[in-house]
């Protein structure tokens, strides 16, 4: 079922978790993810960035997100995430999507707001939360990058007049995670994450989820992050599932048997994911 985004963070907060919100550029992944919400009978949030249209524009691959969110007895939220711009967000509204990130950290504080707030406006028509991110990680959410400056971390005093000026849902915040691989152990500001919290009022979303022990999840979560985005792990993960049935199958010929070890892959790094952000 289709539940919306604040729905979903009022679950989060209730239960002192945070909401899973998976990338799923794949049928594969969407199955996945979708299939790993259900055996924990969990609400989840399957999300389609902007960056992976290469893979999937988001007219093919959105319609099949909103369907099977609709068909499942969880409760699924189905997130635009890192919308660069106000028309790709309302890609994501036009094929059913109900709920949205903006991404305009790149810019100039001013012009950030000023994008996020004609974000907010339109999501409000539809009454659908949104997020937005300030303050900027290295990498990006394809993986293809690969982490290793610290990040540039929110400033509290930017983030407090961001939340109040713009209206939104959520805040993706940095506090010393980053996008894609990490190649060394990351330094996490978990002091950062009490303040924002406190000082903006709203839930603080962890990008660059991917790759953290369950004691760094665990912590940020009692700080006040209730939602984190994965992707990169499980992605990798399908790879090297792909690989090894190739390693111990030889003559195999065909893609479709990659398919399955790779959606099973999937499945079992979500569920260890799952297990770790729920509490279970």
């Amino acid at each position: 079922m289709l539940i919306s985004l604040h729905d979903a963070l009022a679950y989060a907060e209730e239960k002192n978790c945070a909401i899973a919100a998976v990338n799923t550029p794949t049928f594969e992944m969407l199955l996945a993810a979708i299939r790993t919400a259900e055996r924990h009978r969990v609400p989840l949030i399957l999300q389609h960035a902007e960056v992976h249209e290469p893979i999937n524009t988001i007219e093919n691959i959105g319609p099949a997100m909103v369907e099977l969110a609709r068909r499942s007895e969880v409760p699924l939220v189905v997130h635009v995430d890192h919308g660069e711009s106000f028309d790709y967000v309302k890609r994501g509204f036009d094929v059913g999507f109900n709920s949205a990130m903006i991404d305009a950290s790149v810019l100039p504080y001013e012009e950030n707001l000023a994008v996020t707030r004609e974000v907010v406006a339109l999501a409000n028509e539809y009454g659908y939360g949104v997020e937005a991110e300030l303050g900027v990680m290295p990498g990006r959410e394809d993986g293809r990058t690969e982490a290793s400056a610290q990040a540039l971390y929110t400033d509290p005093d930017r983030a407090e007049s961001f939340v109040r000026d713009s209206g939104v849902t959520a805040l993706a915040c940095s506090f010393g995670t980053v996008h894609g691989l990490y190649r060394a152990e990351p330094h996490l500001n978990y002091d950062l994450i009490d303040t924002l919290r406190s000082r903006t009022g709203v839930p603080i979303v962890m990008h660059g989820g991917s790759g953290l022990s369950a004691s760094e999840y665990r912590d940020c979560i009692r700080r006040g992050v209730r939602k984190i985005n994965y992707y990169t792990y499980a992605d990798k993960a399908a790879f090297e599932a792909a690989q090894q049935h190739v390693a111990e199958n030889p003559d195999t010929f065909t893609f479709s048997p990659l398919t399955v070890a790779a959606a099973a892959a999937v499945e079992e790094n979500l569920d260890e994911l799952v297990r770790v952000l729920y509490g279970l």
